[in-house]
């Protein structure tokens, strides 16, 4: 993956991963995988978007919110209740990022660890 032009020194980075990852709000499972994408992007924490069969879109209220990063391109956003603006996504991201089309990100996604 290559820095976006205009941003020298600016990288993102996508791959699969193989992490066991999961999404709890008020108690209750919003989201499970593992088999999330992985986006490391300079200046930021390590984001996981998840596949939408993992998430319960049941739970997601759509929320008019909408942001521009220069780097991943128009992200929407949706809300869980109690949660506004929790989970975003790119629907039609830049090229160099392709492949989060379409995949859930949320705030407060964890790790869970393999049981020893």
């Amino acid at each position: 993956m290559t820095p976006v032009p205009a941003h020298r020194g600016h990288r993102i980075t996508v791959e699969p991963g193989t992490e066991h990852v999961r999404v709890v709000h008020d108690g209750r499972v919003v989201a499970e995988s593992r088999r999330p994408l992985v986006l490391r992007e300079t200046g930021c924490p390590v984001r996981y978007y998840l596949p939408p069969e993992d998430v319960r879109a049941d739970l997601l209220t759509p929320s008019p919110t909408r942001t521009h990063c220069p780097f991943k391109g128009d992200a929407s956003y949706w809300s869980l209740p109690g949660g506004e603006d929790a989970v975003w996504a790119y629907r039609e991201p830049r090229e160099e990022v392709a492949a989060i089309r379409g995949h859930f990100c949320f705030y407060g996604t964890e790790v869970v660890p393999d049981p020893t």
